[in-house]
């Protein structure tokens, strides 16, 4: 890879992204409009990035960021369920709009190949486990609708224009640098801030729902393994990146507990709109088209989180 565009660069995922392309020898464009992402996360390869702070719904800006790059790592998005339920036009302009306006110019600038950040949420609350690429879609929220059109935006740019585009469905990400404070971060990352500061977590429901949770190594991982596959193998398919095994909220909560030592307890809410109640992945594709594999389980990952979350505490 001689030029790469990261799209969300400051946010948890692009800045993870970014990093192991670094470590590739890559040189690394990146755009962000800093709503959700932070400068901090950029912090030490800050100097060797081209960094531009820019929305992805402006054409001008992402067709500039486009040219002369290989691949582009589409990781921009308002990961929030709760809140497209809350805004659905707000949030459809940046997720979908957004990537459309990547495409377009990915396709003039003629890149080689789009890598979409696109979610399991596009499954629904279908009760078949495991989730495979060839089930029916049933988007329940607003976000997982959008996510969606996404993917079926890359799958067009590829059968009409020939732009090489790979959606990956990501399950539940979680791992260093995601901002607990967020409205958009993960259940694990407000876990793990909560009970380091001694603080209760609520879980919406009854803790039986279950999820893949999905350590970010994995995902970055997945990211540059279908960047470097044969197009016949990606080029306009759909792949889940996850584990293949589902974790209880109750679970996660014990777990957490156990590696932070946290002895207080445990509150419960209403389940929340738009939610689904289980999700887990069959990651079988992804194994065959690019060699995909978990290299980090969940308590590997866990505690990976929770070291780097002690030592920003500690830095404050």
């Amino acid at each position: 890879m001689s030029t790469v565009l990261v799209t969300g660069i400051a946010g948890f995922i692009g800045s993870s992204i970014a990093r192991a392309l670094l470590a590739e020898g890559a040189q690394v464009r990146g755009i962000d409009n800093l709503s959700t992402g932070s400068m901090a996360n950029l912090e030490e390869i800050r100097s060797q990035i081209d960094f531009r702070n820019a929305d992805v719904l402006d054409q001008d800006a992402v067709l500039h960021a486009c040219r002369g790059v290989d691949y582009v790592f589409h990781e921009a998005a308002i990961p929030s369920v709760p809140k497209s339920v809350d805004d659905p036009i707000g949030t459809n302009g940046p997720n979908l709009t957004g990537t459309l306006c990547v495409l377009e110019a990915a396709r003039k600038a003629v890149v080689k190949r789009v890598l979409y950040a696109a979610s399991s949420a596009a499954y629904g609350d279908s009760p078949e486990l495991p989730k495979t690429e060839a089930m029916l879609p049933s988007p329940l929220s607003p976000y997982a609708v959008q996510k969606l059109a996404g993917e079926h935006y890359l799958a067009s740019y590829y059968r009409v224009y020939g732009l090489e585009t790979v959606s990956l469905r990501y399950f539940n990400i979680f791992g260093p640098r995601q901002d607990p404070s967020s409205q958009y971060s993960g259940v694990l990352a407000r876990f793990i801030s909560l009970m380091l500061a001694g603080q209760t977590p609520t879980i919406y429901g009854d803790g039986s729902t279950s999820r893949d949770f999905t350590y970010i190594d994995n995902v970055v991982s997945a990211n540059l393994l279908a960047a470097k596959a044969p197009a016949e193998r990606v080029a306009g398919q759909v792949f889940n990146v996850a584990t293949g095994e589902r974790t209880t909220l109750l679970e996660a909560f014990a777990e957490i507990k156990r590696i932070t030592g946290y002895t207080g307890g445990l509150n419960h809410a209403e389940e929340r709109e738009g939610d689904i109640k289980h999700s887990l992945a069959d990651i079988s594709a992804a194994q065959s088209a690019f060699g995909y594999k978990v290299i980090a389980d969940l308590v590997f990952g866990l505690e990976q989180t929770i070291e780097w979350a002690k030592e920003s505490v500690a830095a404050v």
